[in-house]
């Protein structure tokens, strides 16, 4: 059996996807988001060795919380260990347990997706964080482009697995209201879109960097209220009813 690296696991997700989740955090991430409030996860071959029947025997203690809900494979990227984590899916589903992944979608290859469809094989529902619409600025956000993530949503909607996005507003970064409408017309052409989460962007993670002895790379930046995230969700669903009409 294939054995994972992950960081640690949560007993009672109730933000993770459907009902209350058995929270698994992978642990190594190719991509540096400047808003990252887990950067303990980056490294790979660090954190906790574990099969995939181990996590399954921990979800087990906890069954009696999860009915309404499952397990969610999140990071870090859980996609930079995929054999692990089809193993992880593919025991859930043989105990009939729902499946969510969360992830950036930066590990996706259009020309390789034999692993890619290893995983997607017995996953459930997907949230994919949609970082910036904009190239550039996602390459400036993250250290990577965004060609690989809209590929995959994409891929996701040919595949017909069911969709939830994420999308943080980060004051002065993504809070552009042009971006945010043409976040919505590509989300308008996801028939898989099943649900749209607006995060605003919070500083919390701040006292680990510290602990890590490393710069928060946004200093400063203010918190995003609940109001403006709102009204930033607001004008991507303008978005999608705008590609809808096309």
């Amino acid at each position: 059996m294939t054995e994972g690296y992950i960081h640690s696991t949560e007993s009672f997700g109730t933000v993770d996807g459907p009902g209350v989740r058995f929270v698994v955090f992978f642990q190594g991430c190719p991509i540096r988001c400047l808003y990252c409030h887990n950067p303990d996860t980056w490294e790979f071959d660090k954190g906790r060795k574990v099969t995939a029947c181990e996590l399954m025997e921990e979800y087990n203690s906890y069954k009696e919380f999860l009915k309404s809900g499952g397990i969610t494979a999140t990071g870090g990227e859980p996609m930079a260990q995929p054999e692990f984590l089809a193993e992880l899916f593919e025991l859930a589903h043989k105990m009939g347990v729902h499946t969510c992944l969360d992830t950036s979608g930066a590990m996706f290859n259009p020309e390789l997706t034999e692993k890619t469809d290893m995983v997607l094989e017995h996953t459930d529902l997907v949230m994919l964080d949609i970082k910036h619409i904009d190239g550039e600025k996602h390459k400036k956000l993250t250290g990577t482009g965004n060609e690989k993530i809209l590929a995959f949503a994409r891929y996701l909607c040919e595949r017909e697995i069911p969709l939830w996005v994420r999308h943080v507003v980060v004051p002065r970064i993504t809070d552009n209201e042009d971006e945010l409408f043409r976040l919505g017309e590509f989300l308008a052409t996801l028939s898989n879109l099943k649900a749209l989460d607006v995060l605003p962007y919070h500083d919390m993670g701040k006292v680990k960097y510290e602990n890590l002895g490393i710069e928060y790379p946004l200093g400063d930046t203010p918190p995003l209220s609940k109001e403006r995230a709102v009204e930033a969700r607001n004008i991507i669903m303008q978005g999608i009813k705008s590609g809808l009409r096309k």
